[in-house]
């Protein structure tokens, strides 16, 4: 993006006192005369003129002083979020970030009841698909601090669950690519893909195969992203309904991020939540190997983005919306350099944590606690750890690596100790 930065004024304080030394003009402050706030005040605004007239003489980046004198970047954490985890869109990597603050702040997240493992997914949430919702006596509600397991948004029945001043946001990918990687993952339990050879079949002729009447078993296989903001995956595309749909998205996320632009969507979320730079630094987890990613043929891509017409509406607009607000808030040099932090910060954890900084296959993973769930024809790599490590690091190391349905077992342990633990049955006993 074009760098346009606004041109910064800057207001020379009234002289107050002014004394001549040497033939030239001095200011003489006397605190008996200037009441004190205005003493202060003052002083920072003489001093941000010093900064920025330093910045100029050596010709350092502005932006760098800016948070000092916005005002952001300060005050307490958001603790409140409520995250809408959409399919395949690297949102397993931003669960991870957020069960990892949750459990450091000792934070309550809503958990699926029982033995589930999603908040009744494929159907509209319901609050009472929370573990513990109705447990503070007669007409109250449980409120949680952490909202992130999978869940077909429903704004109502999420506002029973969430404070009032909670933070929601989401994350979508392009939706090309997106199909691509939900065929892959999910052709075995798809009715719309399953006799499908390829993506590339499935596309040339989706009506064959793709059954309305099925339209929740099929909900991974058209518009998906859509479907999970809770809307009707098969309505048509048409302008005015789009609008009015993504202006309800407006009115009810704070942020939309994009998983093109992973480590640039967390420089923004960080900044926003008030975050420091562990809290949002990650390995990437639930992702394919090289070999089960499929390369699709332009035509097929146009095909994709007909046939998922309302993720790429969704898509088209709040990539605008991401990259406005990046700029609104940060700027591109203040962006280019907290992403070069984000990044070296990830290596040296990488370096620290893992035996091997390259994930590694299900067959080479050596700890079946950190073995990611399998699903259809994709390789779900995985990280083995380095054997030299100190409790408190491997406690870290460990929390950074471990898979979705580990951790959500794992939390759902610490908050519910007296429910029967969650299966995950691939494990084993």
């Amino acid at each position: 993006m074009a760098a346009h930065l606004a041109d910064t004024k800057v207001h020379m304080l009234p002289t107050v006192g002014a004394t001549r030394r040497g033939g030239a003009d001095v200011l003489a402050w006397s605190t008996d005369q200037l009441p004190a706030h205005r003493y202060f005040r003052a002083v920072f605004l003489l001093l941000a003129l010093t900064l920025f007239l330093l910045a100029g003489f050596l010709h350092l980046d502005i932006e760098l002083f800016m948070p000092l004198f916005r005002g952001q970047d300060t005050g307490p954490p958001v603790t409140s979020i409520m995250f809408l985890k959409t399919h395949k869109t690297a949102s397993s990597t931003v669960l991870n970030i957020l069960y990892r603050f949750a459990e450091t702040h000792n934070l309550s997240v809503a958990l699926p009841a029982g033995s589930h493992f999603h908040l009744g997914y494929p159907w509209l949430f319901l609050a009472r698909y929370v573990e513990g919702v109705g447990q503070e006596g007669p007409g109250l509600q449980r409120r949680f601090s952490v909202m992130c397991n999978h869940l077909r948004f429903n704004p109502t029945e999420v506002q029973k669950v969430m404070p009032q001043n909670t933070f929601y946001f989401s994350i979508i990918r392009n939706p090309v690519s997106q199909l691509e990687s939900a065929f892959t993952y999910y052709k075995g339990v798809v009715p719309a893909f399953r006799s499908a050879k390829s993506l590339d079949a499935f596309l040339a002729s989706p009506h064959s195969y793709y059954k309305g009447s099925l339209s929740l078993q099929n909900a991974y296989a058209r518009n998906n992203m859509w479907f999970d903001f809770g809307f009707d995956n098969n309505a048509p595309a048409e302008d005015s309904y789009v609008q009015a749909r993504l202006a309800e998205l407006e009115q009810h996320f704070q942020l939309v991020l994009i998983a093109e632009y992973f480590d640039e969507s967390m420089v923004l979320l960080r900044h926003l939540l008030r975050w420091r730079l562990d809290d949002v630094v990650s390995f990437r987890l639930n992702m394919r190997s090289e070999r089960t990613v499929a390369r699709l043929a332009p035509e097929t891509q146009e095909r994709a983005k007909r046939w998922c017409a309302l993720d790429w509406r969704l898509y088209q607009h709040f990539n605008r919306t991401f990259w406005a607000r990046v700029q609104a808030e940060l700027g591109p040099r203040r962006l280019s350099r907290e992403v070069a932090r984000l990044r070296a910060r990830q290596r040296e954890l990488a370096a620290l944590c893992l035996l091997d900084s390259a994930p590694k296959n299900r067959s080479q993973i050596t700890d079946r606690h950190l073995l990611p769930f399998q699903s259809g024809a994709a390789d779900i790599l995985g990280y083995n750890l380095r054997p030299d490590l100190d409790n408190e690091t491997l406690r870290t190391c460990h929390r950074m690596a471990m898979p979705e349905l580990q951790y959500m077992a794992h939390l759902y342990a610490l908050q519910f100790p007296g429910k029967p633990p969650k299966n995950i049955g691939f494990l084993g006993k």
